[in-house]
């Protein structure tokens, strides 16, 4: 039989995303709030576009949603156009955005009470990971609407790891929003002493990248942070604001994270450089401002 699915929000993740979800087999219906660019998918997949979240959700087995922030998850899911005004009991609601964790407990909770299921489930590898369909999906909700929602995450994550209820995939993307912040500090910190005492970045890299200190961003980004080229994925803007939901959590739990603050600041000032848009490895150009 048939899978439907809708999927709400077309940006330079979910565009990719829902396409293989088309291709993958699963009738998709998309909804962006740039109707144009819905039209623009409609046509490059052979799938529809609605004018509003609800009628794109309008029964669909599964319903994705990929968008910005907290806010705008909670502007394309309820209301009268939002998507739990239309999604029929039994299907599923797969937040892919990466938000609080708050707020996946709190739509768990308006899901529990519609009789649908919930995941939140945020993902990992950027928009080259969307394009190529190789994403990492860190997985928070019914464990019940994991099992049957999996086969439609294969199609365009290749990792999906079940966290535990709803909340814990946000959590887990947190911690990894952190971890790449603290890495790509000491990268761009070590490149700029390897450029002040003139050692050659392919074969310090080569040295240096098989042991302890190898990193996927030290293998994917040093050549291009060399190079000052700060076009190549994630941006700043959406870092800050990742980190800001990590840093909000870390206080209500009464944890103190100061590399993490640090940082964060750091890309504050990256961002006063006119440089919002450039990658996470831009940190490099604001230590050789």
């Amino acid at each position: 039989m048939n899978t439907s699915c809708a999927f709400i929000g077309l940006g330079v993740m979910g565009y990719p995303m829902a396409g293989h979800l088309q291709q993958g087999g699963f009738t998709t219906k998309v909804y962006n709030r740039t109707t144009a660019k819905a039209q623009k998918w409609a046509q490059a997949y052979h799938g529809e576009f609605a004018e509003t979240p609800a009628a794109a959700a309008e029964g669909a087995e599964f319903v994705m949603i990929c968008v910005g922030n907290d806010d705008d998850v909670r502007s394309v899911v309820y209301g009268d156009d939002g998507v739990l005004a239309t999604m029929k009991s039994g299907s599923v609601l797969i937040d892919h955005t990466t938000a609080s964790a708050e707020l996946a407990k709190e739509l768990a909770q308006a899901c529990h009470e519609r009789g649908i299921g919930f995941l939140d489930a945020p993902v990992s590898g950027g928009q080259q990971g969307a394009e190529n369909g190789v994403l990492t999906a860190m997985i928070g909700g019914d464990k019940e609407a994991f099992d049957r929602a999996e086969q439609a995450l294969t199609c365009y994550a290749k990792t999906r790891e079940y966290m535990g209820p709803a909340g814990h995939g946000q959590l887990a993307k947190m911690v990894n929003q952190i971890c790449i912040a603290g890495v790509v500090q000491g990268l761009s910190e070590g490149l700029q002493l390897a450029r002040k005492v003139g050692l050659d970045p392919d074969t310090l890299i080569n040295a240096i990248s098989q042991g302890a200190a190898g990193s996927w961003q030290m293998k994917n980004r040093y050549k291009t942070m060399w190079e000052q080229h700060y076009e190549h994925g994630f941006a700043v803007d959406w870092m800050r604001k990742d980190l800001k939901i990590a840093l909000s959590e870390a206080e209500r739990q009464g944890l103190s994270m100061p590399l993490t603050a640090l940082v964060d600041q750091f890309y504050a000032e990256v961002q006063k450089m006119g440089g919002s848009r450039w990658d996470t490895s831009s940190l490099l150009a604001r230590l050789e401002k």
